[in-house]
This record gives C-alpha cells, sequence and structure tokens, in this order.
C-alpha cells in the first residue's frame, strides 16, 4: 500500500479533522513526514481492519502450506469418505 497523499506533519496539525474526513471518505491513505522522513501512515479504521483480516488469512493459508509441504495433511477423499461414514453411523444418508 502506498499512500496517495503525502503531507507534513504541520498540516496534519492544522488540518486533523479535514484529513479523518477526507481519509474516511475516500478510504485511502495519508503518509505523514517529519523533516522531510516518512514517519506514520494515517488510514480510517475499516481500511485498517480490512488490512488486518487480510494479514491475518495470509499468515493462515501461509501456515497451511507449509504443513502440506512437511506431509502433515489427510488427504479430502478420506475426510469426506469418514464424514460420509459418521452420516451413516448417525442414520443420515
Amino acid at each position: 500500500m502506498k499512500p496517495s497523499q503525502v503531507k507534513p506533519i504541520s498540516y496534519l496539525k492544522s488540518h486533523a479533522a479535514e484529513i479523518i474526513r477526507d481519509i474516511t471518505e475516500s478510504g485511502e491513505p495519508m503518509l505523514i513526514t517529519q523533516n522531510g522522513e516518512a514517519k506514520v501512515v494515517v488510514q480510517d479504521a475499516q481500511s485498517y481492519e480490512d488490512m488486518q483480516q487480510t494479514l491475518a488469512l495470509l499468515k493462515i493459508l501461509t501456515l497451511g502450506r507449509k504443513e502440506i509441504e512437511a506431509g502433515r495433511f489427510t488427504p479430502a477423499s478420506e475426510v469426506f469418505a469418514e464424514l460420509d461414514q459418521m452420516d451413516k453411523d448417525d442414520g443420515i444418508e
């Protein structure tokens, strides 16, 4: 994610309410600089939450891939066969 807006910290200090409104409406983050260096990114809460959920999903996928590569998995055919057997045992068909 590369913020499309870059503003100095002085702008943040003097335009906080406007910045919050704009970021909330657009969903676009803003990069805040101090002495010409990038320091923080300001973004709306929903975008932050969405990003956190995406990262969590990517971590789960990475862990799953590592498990598969290590051979720690059960083939889908075995899982479905076991579920079918459980249904039969419970009288569901």
